[in-house]
């Protein structure tokens, strides 16, 4: 059993359930105790979380996505900042992409347009703001119940080691891999692109491109060899959306898409015209080959090191002697003027300390500008002439338009040479529209609700009688359409079902007990205790209901009986005794 189940990280996230495992980390489902919210919570191996400088990069690397925010990638609501390392992010409700074409086969291409779109958007925000994913996959690509995606573990898979790249753990992803990851080159925009070829080349072909009996094989076919072309798998492919494919997963850097929103715009015109003709062919795809003749070429002559200095030095003796004289009395000149400025910084430094004069401090103490404006930072005494104050971005929160919510380093930290304080800006509250979860369950409310991303409060359900089904939403509060913002709380009205129809109480005094039990059942009521109690009445007999006759009830109440034991038995003993003929005596 993994011994994290259970656990409670920072007193907040309660780990549940382990729901996904990479060669990275373990994916759990959790519960957030403080905004009462189903999160995914990643958390980094252990064997990896031992590597210092792996940590730091995770964290840095964690925290620059979590400043992504966009409908097709999957928010990361928290980073931690203790001794395990994870990643807070959305609960999805849905499967993978691999998992959706495993059930359906071979996509149709109109299906793989939509899905692709929505991918190269998720790519499009990311790359605008510098994080590229290095690992787009179908396994990294959620499908909702609605069909729209979320692209997951942006900027993680940059942080694998790169030695590892090809053993047999990487091989579900090596299939997806450009050309330049293959070679261990560097990455950039375009190798996600490649990647997101790939994807669309499966959706349409139902196979992969390149397939082999290890990465190895398959990392060299993404080097030297050219796939079948879509349309010769399947002829239903339209070809302007075969062109798109193909040059998304271009070899060569220079003839793929230059970027997400190039790939966008052939999408959105092929989208609104599937015959569109675009300017470039599979041929233009291709790696240019160049076919010369075979001809003679003549061996280089190579000089060693030895020859070379020697071939210098004789040089050297072949310049006139007034060459030789300038360069000795340059080199004189810089030597004195070198001399020169090092006793004038050596007599500075010593005599400034003799004669009390301030030293310039190597040491600066970061300040804090949270809720401070840019211009209000650099006009700060703590900040003037020492920091430089850089807007990295800005984004959503409960603060005031155009005030500093995040900084790096954070203040009170102590910095000596790079004196560059990076600040996220606040865009003003995020609002949404509360959605309509009228008929919706409670939980799939709930879920929709959090992935709104506004840190709701979402209070306890209040239950009432409701011809909807019972456990789905009457109503809310606020009600559908109206504004929500960051902290605001929700509270979800759900159905009990329908109220039992009332039941008026009949009197049953002088009926026997079995009689009673029928009809009791009959009216929709419940027949609870039954106690004995002497009276005149025979045995059996009803003879006190703990419902007053013709009161109103729900149906299922339960009703208390008394029943006669009969009349009580007279005395005859003592001086009371009989005659002989029975009667008794006056």
């Amino acid at each position: 059993m993994n011994n994290m189940i259970g656990k409670m990280l920072d007193n907040r996230y309660e780990l549940l359930e382990v729901i996904g495992s990479g060669g990275m980390a373990v994916v759990y489902k959790a519960k957030c105790h403080r905004l009462n919210r189903l999160v995914a919570v990643k958390v980094l191996k252990s064997d990896l979380a031992e590597d210092a400088d792996f940590r730091r990069r995770f964290r840095d690397e964690s925290q620059a996505v979590a400043m992504l925010s966009h409908p097709n990638i999957v928010s990361v609501y928290d980073v931690s900042r203790g001794e395990t390392e994870y990643i807070v992010m959305e609960l999805i409700d849905g499967i993978t992409l691999k998992q959706y074409m495993e059930k359906r086969g071979q996509l149709n291409w109109r299906e793989a347009l939509h899905f692709i779109t929505q991918i190269m958007k998720a790519l499009s925000h990311a790359h605008s703001r510098g994080i590229i994913h290095r690992d787009i996959k179908p396994q990294n690509i959620m499908v909702l119940r609605d069909g729209s995606v979320k692209v997951a573990d942006f900027g993680i898979a940059c942080l694998a080691n790169s030695a590892n790249t090809l053993t047999q753990e990487a091989l579900g992803s090596v299939h997806y891999m450009s050309p330049e990851q293959a070679r261990g080159d560097r990455t950039d925009a375009r190798s996600d692109i490649y990647s997101a070829g790939v994807v669309l080349y499966e959706m349409l072909t139902g196979r992969l491109p390149f397939e082999g009996d290890n990465a190895v094989s398959v990392a060299i076919q993404h080097l030297s060899s050219v796939p079948l072309s879509p349309r010769e798998i399947n002829p239903d492919v339209p070809e302007a959306l075969e062109l798109i494919c193909m040059k998304a997963m271009a070899s060569d850097l220079e003839k793929r898409y230059a970027s997400a929103d190039e790939m966008l715009a052939d999408l959105e015109e092929f989208r609104k015209n599937p015959e569109v003709d675009l300017d470039f062919t599979i041929e233009d795809l291709h790696r240019e080959t160049v076919d010369e003749p075979t001809q003679y070429i003549p061996a280089v002559h190579t000089v060693s090191k030895a020859q070379k200095v020697q071939e210098e030095d004789e040089d050297e003796e072949e310049e006139p002697p007034r060459t030789m004289s300038t360069r000795k009395l340059l080199t004189i000149i810089g030597a004195v003027v070198a001399a020169i400025a090092l006793i004038v910084l050596l007599w500075h430094a010593i005599f400034s300390d003799l004669l009390g004069g301030e030293q310039t401090p190597t040491e600066f103490e970061v300040p804090d500008l949270f809720g401070m404006t840019i211009d209000e930072a650099n006009e700060d005494e703590r900040v003037k002439g020492i920091f430089e104050i850089e807007q990295i971005g800005q984004r959503a929160s409960k603060y005031e338009a155009g005030t500093i919510i995040e900084q790096s380093p954070e203040s009170g930290k102590t910095v000596k040479g790079n004196r560059t304080i990076s600040v996220f800006v606040s865009s003003g509250a995020k609002t949404e529209k509360m959605p309509n979860l009228v008929n919706k369950e409670y939980r799939d409310a709930t879920l929709q609700l959090t992935s709104l991303d506004l840190d709701l409060v979402i209070n306890d359900p209040v239950e009432e009688y409701s011809s909807i089904t019972k456990g789905y939403i009457i109503r809310t509060i606020p009600e559908y359409g109206e504004t929500l913002q960051e902290g605001d709380s929700v509270t979800l009205v759900v159905s009990k079902g329908e109220q039992p129809k009332p039941v008026t109480v009949l009197s049953f005094i002088g009926i026997d007990i079995e009689i009673v039990r029928q009809q009791v059942t009959q009216s929709g009521l419940v027949v609870g205790e039954v106690t004995q109690r002497a009276s005149d009445e025979p045995y059996g007999t009803v003879i006190e209901q703990s419902i007053n006759a013709e009161t109103q009830v729900d149906a299922g109440t339960t009703i208390n009986f008394v029943i006669s034991e009969g009349p009580a038995m007279p005395d005859y003993g003592g001086d009371d005794a009989t005659t002989s003929g029975g009667e008794p005596q006056p």
